[in-house]
């Protein structure tokens, strides 16, 4: 059975068991909602997981192995009932997630596994129970490898396509060497206001440190107070903390998964097909 009375993990990724409560918890303390970035960055906070294991790379897939084995977990707490997942990649608790506990929660899991013979939860490659988010989970690192082959310039482009797409208007992508890692401008219109951005877009399959996010903001000032940074790869805790650090330019942040959402929600080199489900209503025939 799991352990979900262990110790804080300071040398190892926790396993894929050893995360299913600390990720209802995390969402608990979330207020009952989180995007996906927001839920890894309070597990790490709450279980104490030292940056150098945080960003453990799993494989090639530009992602964290901690936040491969997470995003498990939450298919696990999915299967339990206990938390839902919106199509904009936002998790939500359930009423059954809300007042469930360890013991139910390791009881349920056992159900499961009882349940299904393929061992699911267990398993290093889980089974795909045909779920939205084991689809969402697979389309995501094959996204991420075609991101990551792009050429710089290519990706660049695809970079200020995103932004146009999204609000912005004058979009120059610059790439001057020297230029401090700006790789382009834009003008994001919010009704009467307008903010002026400058962006940083990075082919990674690795976690930017706070290091990068600081040499950015020095890019940045006094030339603009607001800065995007985009990554194919993820932000270290740590580096996230620094971009809203208070008294400096807050710099917003795109990282490898929140990428592929936007991509499908705006629907670039995104195809997202609806699978017709049919249903036989026994009960009319019988009324015939």
């Amino acid at each position: 059975m799991p352990n979900y009375d262990e110790a804080p993990f300071t040398e190892r990724v926790p396993t894929y068991d050893e995360l299913n409560w600390p990720a209802l918890a995390a969402l608990r303390n979330l207020g009952g909602s989180a995007s996906i970035a927001e839920h890894l960055t309070q597990v790490i906070e709450e279980q104490d997981v030292p940056e150098g294991v945080a960003a453990l790379p799993h494989g090639e897939t530009g992602r964290s192995e901690l936040e491969y084995r997470l995003a498990w977990a939450r298919t696990a707490l999915r299967r339990c009932g206990y938390v839902e997942n919106s199509a904009r990649g936002v998790w939500s608790l359930t009423e059954a997630g809300e007042h469930a506990t360890p013991e139910e929660l390791k009881i349920r899991i056992s159900e499961l596994r009882a349940k299904d013979h393929k061992k699911y939860l267990t398993r290093s490659q889980p089974v795909s129970d045909g779920g939205a988010a084991d689809a969402q989970t697979d389309w995501r690192d094959d996204l991420l490898d075609v991101l990551r082959k792009m050429a710089p310039d290519a990706f660049e482009r695809l970079s200020k396509r995103l932004l146009r797409e999204s609000g912005f208007v004058k979009v120059e992508v610059t790439g001057k060497a020297g230029d401090g890692g700006i790789d382009g401008t834009g003008i994001l219109q919010l009704s009467l206001m307008s903010f002026h951005v400058l962006f940083q877009c990075k082919r990674y399959a690795g976690s930017v440190t706070p290091r990068e996010v600081r040499d950015f903001r020095g890019a940045m000032m006094g030339r603009t107070d607001k800065g995007l940074f985009i990554t194919t790869g993820t932000f270290t805790a740590e580096a996230r903390r620094e971009a809203t650090r208070d008294g400096a330019p807050p710099i917003d942040l795109i990282d490898g998964v929140s990428l592929c959402e936007k991509l499908k929600d705006l629907r670039l080199g995104v195809e997202v097909q609806l699978v017709e489900e049919v249903q036989i209503k026994r009960d009319w025939f019988d009324l015939i």
